[in-house]
């Protein structure tokens, strides 16, 4: 049996590198069926978000689960990429290291901005996706549902996420606020109309901001989010001329490419005179060009940019982190010995079966062989005890042994000892 992780997040790369690897919705959906071509008795999930890129992969049959160096030239010849160049960005965890990772990461431990709900949420999401494209299985289902429970407990055991802020809040709390000494007379252009810039626009209302204009390539998406927060919806043609007039920009589509271009921005620059722009890139891959920035008076930032804020949300949280910690680390050693005791549990029961089969066969030689001495129900009954004491004492040490190994990545191997020490068949 084998659980492991490949992938990368905003701990170890950049958001260059993770917008080589981002996969959209649709695009999960295609690697994953790519994937049930590829290993056919691997279990796998996706999870891709603007800080990470991570998938996870099981087995029953540790020969029937990728290598790492496969997933990683999966990963790379999906995206067009070459192995070598994305490989040593790319981090591998197996079995127990794998499991709390994700425990940890759908707790929130692990994210740009920690206590943030969001991440649970998409973690809830890339699981969802998988099981509709039927790549999950028994170890996908106990693994993830396992983290969404660990995740909900130190919600409530801690108080990790009390005022929780995340990226939308950091973007426009501290980044927009200190940009403008007001916001009631700004125009402010929403390009997107997902999860992040829903979230970004409920802290925009709390501002009272003057203006507000959404632009989504869906125009009805644009609209529906604009009548829940009393906005305006423009059309996706009109982004050219909404920039000109714009005063803060945030940006969060699910493009695969830039948006806007430094080309298409040359002529916005034309149009506003000189006039401040801030532009708050929460996209990954990133909606701007990073040659926009050179631009007079734009002053462009991307969800990387946002990570000292998110450092010292880091540090305001520093106390209730053991007991986070302390949580995953209870939850992860308890799952690993539910896990292990699945993989050992038909062959301890076999060992047994195995056992009282030998047990039963020598005692009715043995009774065979004794004839009358074994009329009396006492002494054959006594017999009978002996032999089980027998058996259990020499069963115990081996069994116990192979109970207080909860590593399916070690204990498998006492496991294969005890089955060809004991010529154990399935």
């Amino acid at each position: 049996m084998r659980v492991q992780m490949i992938g990368c997040s905003h701990h170890n790369t950049d958001v260059t590198f993770r917008e080589q690897l981002a996969f959209q919705p649709i695009q999960a959906a295609a690697a994953l069926a790519q994937m049930r071509t590829l290993f056919p008795r691997t279990e796998a999930v996706l999870l891709s978000t603007c800080n990470r890129m991570e998938i996870y992969t099981a087995a029953e049959d540790e020969a029937d689960c990728p290598t790492a160096e496969q997933l990683i030239n999966f990963v790379a010849e999906f995206h067009g990429l070459v192995p070598q160049d994305i490989a040593a960005e790319l981090h591998n965890l197996s079995g127990e290291d794998a499991v709390r990772h994700l425990f940890s990461t759908a707790a929130s431990l692990n994210s740009m901005v920690v206590g943030e709900a969001q991440i649970l949420s998409q973690i809830k999401q890339a699981y969802d996706l998988a099981n509709a494209g039927d790549s999950t299985g028994p170890l996908t289902h106990s693994t993830f549902q396992a983290a969404i429970r660990v995740a909900k407990r130190v919600q409530n055991e801690t108080s990790l996420h009390e005022k929780r802020v995340s990226i939308p809040s950091i973007a426009v709390t501290d980044y927009a606020s200190r940009f403008f000494e007001r916001l009631d007379d700004k125009v402010v252009l929403i390009i997107g109309a997902g999860e992040m810039a829903q979230e970004t626009l409920t802290y925009l209302v709390d501002k009272n901001v003057g203006r507000i204009v959404i632009v989504n390539r869906s125009r009805e998406r644009a609209e529906q989010l604009a009548q829940q927060t009393g906005s305006e919806a423009a059309d996706w043609d009109q982004l050219e001329s909404l920039l000109a007039e714009a005063d803060l920009v945030v940006s969060a589509t699910a493009a695969t490419e830039p948006v806007v271009t430094g080309d298409m921005f040359r002529q916005v620059v034309e149009k506003r005179y000189q006039r401040p722009i801030f532009i708050l890139d929460l996209a990954v891959p990133r909606d701007f060009d990073d040659a926009i920035s050179d631009f007079i008076n734009v002053y462009l930032y991307s969800i990387d940019d946002m990570q000292t804020v998110c450092d010292a949300n880091l540090a305001a949280r520093q106390l209730e982190w053991p007991k986070a910690e302390k949580i995953i680390a209870e939850e992860t050693e308890l799952f690993m010995k539910v896990l292990f005791q699945r993989i050992t549990g038909p062959w301890i029961g076999r060992l047994k079966q195995q056992a009282n089969e030998i047990k039963e066969a020598e005692l009715q030689r043995l009774q065979n062989k004794l004839g009358d001495l074994t009329v009396d129900p006492a002494v054959t009954k006594e017999i009978e005890i002996t032999l089980d004491r027998l058996v259990n004492k020499l069963l115990h040490p081996p069994l116990e042994s192979l109970r207080e190994d909860v590593s399916p990545d070690t204990g498998t191997g006492l496991l294969d000892a005890l089955k060809k020490l004991f010529q154990l068949k399935d």
